[in-house]
């Protein structure tokens, strides 16, 4: 099995990149599990008081029960993965069952800042983007997808997501074995990434 963890910023188009790899690679020997599915379950907190978490710090991911999970599909064993919803910020009663396959793709803004996390990973990858074009990525998601009005959305890239990513996100680029900018250029890093995992492969 080959664990592979892909970091970087809001908004820098880890969906994007992570895609690109997929592609390439047989559907039934790759597994992307996405770290925002680790989310705390905040379900014994009101709406209001889950608005005011900060959810770009590490301590809002369940880091153990991720690390237990990658663990465990190492080991041959099938995961039950968390449902969280940005809407309610919170988990959902339900879990998606996961097997374990050959790759396993773990992607997220904070993954390569947890050092148990990091030593499961056999490529550690960092996508880079401009920071005014991750702001303007994040505002869009966060006020389309997860129901967040601009006021509060700038509110939280101002208080959480800039300071995090400052104190957080940033640093952990050092542990990566691959940085890629995601820009229109980026099929050369893609393509090594791809090599790499076939070459792990056979």
């Amino acid at each position: 099995m080959l664990i592979i963890g892909i970091a970087g910023g809001t908004g820098c188009g880890k969906t994007t990149v992570v895609k690109q790899i997929v592609d390439e690679l047989p559907t039934n020997e790759v597994t992307v599990i996405s770290q925002d599915s680790y989310y705390h379950d905040l379900d014994h907190l009101s709406k209001e008081e889950r608005g005011k978490v900060n959810f770009d710090h590490p301590n809002s991911i369940d880091f153990e029960l991720l690390i237990k999970h990658l663990k465990s599909l190492k080991d041959g064993n099938s995961i039950e993965i968390p449902v969280y919803s940005f809407v309610e910020e919170t988990r959902l009663d339900e879990t998606i069952t996961t097997h374990p396959k050959k790759v396993i793709i773990v992607e997220g803004i904070l993954v390569l800042s947890n050092p148990e996390l990091r030593k499961l990973f056999d490529i550690k990858i960092y996508v880079h983007a401009d920071s005014d074009e991750r702001l303007i990525r994040r505002l869009q998601r966060d006020i389309k997808e997860r129901g967040h009005d601009l006021e509060k959305a700038l509110y939280r890239y101002q208080t959480a997501v800039k300071p995090m990513h400052n104190e957080f996100i940033e640093p952990s680029k050092e542990f990566a074995d691959i940085i890629i900018p995601n820009n229109h250029y980026n099929t050369v890093a893609v393509d090594m990434v791809r090599t790499i995992i076939n070459n792990k492969l056979v």
